[in-house]
């Protein structure tokens, strides 16, 4: 009797291959601290955004000025694990090039400050952008 391979399931710490798995993992972070090591030696090392996360062969990672757009491409596999502070990190890893990424904002507290929206304050939202799109466009089929 033949058995399929179950997926991999990873918690709290491992490696991870596939593409979509680290766009995933990555995907919902936002403000963050990074540390670039090339041969085990600090590069540079910073905080800021992560503005865009994809799957390019043909665009590089760029971090500048704060903001950070990481092309998966650039990177073999990601590894989950704890700094020495025990604050999860995600080590993006291509030959001798890491790219430490630790999360700086919690998803646990930033989900407990968000507003709470009821269903009436939802609808009036959704209507008043409703509105605003049928409203630009009777503007655009008047002439001037």
């Amino acid at each position: 009797m033949s058995q399929k391979p179950s997926s991999p399931c990873i918690i709290d710490w491992g490696t991870v291959v596939n593409k979509e798995d680290m766009r995933r993992l990555l995907n919902d972070l936002s403000r963050v601290q990074y540390q670039h090591n090339l041969e085990g030696k600090l590069q540079s090392e910073g905080e800021g955004w992560i503005m865009e996360i994809f799957l390019d062969p043909q665009q590089a990672t760029l971090i500048a000025n704060h903001t950070l757009y990481l092309n998966l491409q650039s990177f073999d596999y990601l590894e989950i694990g704890k700094t020495p502070q025990q604050e999860t990190c995600f080590d993006l890893i291509q030959d001798q090039r890491t790219l430490r990424i630790i999360p700086l904002s919690n998803p646990l507290k930033d989900q407990e400050n968000a507003p709470a929206l009821d269903d009436a304050t939802l609808e009036e939202m959704v209507t008043r952008v409703l509105s605003s799109k049928w409203d630009l466009s009777l503007d655009d089929d008047e002439s001037f």
